[in-house]
């Protein structure tokens, strides 16, 4: 599986994980546990979500530039 989470994607995610298991555990919830996948997504720049639906929010490399 390649790259499908842009720059600004991955930092979002990365943000939202961070805060949804600090609630988890300022509120002492499990559910804070699932802050575990947006930030892993954003670790890994991978989102089986997108692949799935065939998004990308990666930026495409140049393809004028290859073909000159």
């Amino acid at each position: 599986m390649h790259c499908n989470v842009g720059k600004t994607d991955k930092a979002i995610r990365f943000f939202m994980g961070l805060a949804v298991i600090g609630a988890g555990i300022y509120f002492q919830s499990w559910w804070g546990a699932l802050g575990v996948v947006p930030l892993m997504t954003a670790i890994t720049g991978r989102c089986g979500a997108y692949s799935l639906l065939g998004m990308s929010t990666c930026k495409l490399p140049d393809r004028a530039k290859k073909d000159a």
